[in-house]
């Protein structure tokens, strides 16, 4: 099975299980650009759906778009937030 279907099949199962938490590890590694932006799609519908999650992933733009409410724009402009999600180079 292909990266990108295992990681559709990840996200399928999620709400099937009725789980509390799921933790996803580098979900768009790999992954053409449409195919990541429809596993996004699904990651926001199950935030939504108040699925717990937590996703680690190197495309850190794209997981906060999901992860906090508000923009990933407000999160880069307020330090303390941005240290918290991502660090710093100090």
């Amino acid at each position: 099975m292909s990266g990108g279907r295992q990681q559709t099949l990840a996200i399928g199962r999620a709400p099937m299980a009725r789980l509390g938490l799921v933790v996803f590890d580098e979900i768009s590694l790999g992954l053409a650009p449409i195919v990541m932006d429809r596993l996004y799609e699904a990651l926001g519908a199950l935030r939504r759906a108040g699925l717990a999650m937590i996703n680690v992933e190197q495309d850190v733009k794209r997981a906060l778009e999901i992860a906090l409410q508000g923009t990933s724009s407000s999160i880069r402009a307020d330090a303390r937030l941005r240290h918290l999600s991502v660090g710093t180079a100090d």
